[in-house]
């Protein structure tokens, strides 16, 4: 029965900041076949054996984020506790380790860039002077190559977007992230859009945008 008593505070705990997710606690003991009275008499219990067990399995929490170095969000936490063979619910962690403050922060996932120096000089001005805006559409563009994992190895994909629009006007695939990519997607946007006769093109550095 404590069970249900916890998780049902858990979840009463989690709708005191939002209210629109979690039904009303009287609700919830309706939903989990426990009286409303025998809810408050648990949660009421002065130095009860459920808080000195909230104490005690604190400390495991504080443990397995600590191991973490602060990366574990609730659901492993619980499945560290499973594996110490520590009984507790992923609710009751969840709880638990707002009471401590505990929040996962994740690493973003490392990515290798793929500017590359071609070794020269390029003394190209900065047209666009870091204002990505424009008065009309084609104007003014930018480009970029980003790379997607795919099941038969990474693709490459060259843009052209329009500053005014911030529509993808011109695009580009291939296994490779060479200067003919580029000029694929930049054939592309001159072909389906309009664009002025003073158009900038705006991108990095890169020896694939400096090529000749």
């Amino acid at each position: 029965m404590s069970d249900r008593f916890e998780f049902i505070d858990a979840e009463h705990a989690a709708g005191i900041t939002n209210i629109n997710v979690v039904p009303p606690l009287a609700r919830m003991c309706v939903l989990m076949e426990v009286s409303r009275s025998g809810f408050y008499e648990w949660r009421g219990r002065p130095a009860s054996a459920t808080a000195e067990r909230r104490e005690e399995l604190k400390l495991f929490i504080r443990k397995s984020f600590d191991d973490s170095d602060g990366t574990y969000g609730y659901r492993r936490v619980h499945a560290d506790l499973a594996g110490w063979d520590v009984p507790c619910g992923p609710e009751l962690a969840r709880s638990l380790m707002g009471e401590l403050g505990l929040e996962a922060c994740q690493p973003r996932p490392w990515r290798a860039g793929l500017t590359e120096q071609d070794g020269q000089e390029n003394h190209i001005p900065d047209l666009v002077r870091r204002d990505f805006s424009a008065a009309a559409a084609g104007l003014k563009m930018v480009g970029d190559i980003t790379y997607i994992p795919t099941w038969e190895g990474w693709i490459y994909l060259a843009t052209v977007i329009d500053c005014h629009t911030k529509g993808v006007v011109g695009w580009a695939m291939d296994d490779n992230y060479r200067t003919p990519l580029i000029e694929q997607a930049i054939a592309m946007a001159a072909r389906t859009h309009s664009l002025a006769e003073d158009a900038i093109f705006h991108s990095d550095r890169g020896s694939n945008y400096t090529s000749s």
